[in-house]
């Protein structure tokens, strides 16, 4: 997907900008929910399937997924992150702080960060870890 402008944070914005595309991200990057069915079933938010099917095209074209393994008929497509995708994680735990403190709600969520990890470091490195194992160990989506 190309950037329609050159500034970063609008070529962000235009892969990112969404709400529907966060919260599969969200889901995906803290919930692990990886499968289609799984985040169709799991969204709090009720998303329908055809908005989610679209938000995982535009995630696969812009590089932040991948496909898992081989499909074959029959069996469910598994979605992994890519290193882009990986590196969002601190950008979700930071609109998830945003939220606590400026849209009070239900405390108990994905985005939060755990006390000793508030950038997501560590998880970042445990979704390194298990998205490669999705893409078969290969380390040009996960940047090594």
């Amino acid at each position: 997907m190309e950037p329609i402008d050159p500034d970063p944070i609008s070529a962000a914005v235009d892969v990112l900008g969404d709400r529907w595309t966060l919260l599969v991200l969200r889901d995906i990057a803290l919930s692990d929910r990886r499968h289609f069915r799984a985040l169709l079933t799991g969204s709090a938010e009720g998303i329908a399937s055809n908005i989610l099917a679209d938000r995982l095209k535009r995630l696969l074209d812009a590089g932040l997924l991948a496909r898992g393994g081989t499909v074959v008929r029959g069996q469910r497509a598994r979605f992994h992150l890519t290193e882009a995708g990986i590196q969002t994680v601190p950008i979700l735990l930071a609109l998830g702080r945003w939220g606590d403190q400026w849209r009070p709600g239900p405390s108990a969520h994905a985005a939060q960060p755990e006390p000793d990890d508030p950038g997501g470091e560590r998880r970042m490195a445990q979704l390194r870890i298990r998205h490669r194992e999705d893409a078969g160990g290969a380390s040009d989506t996960l940047g090594g």
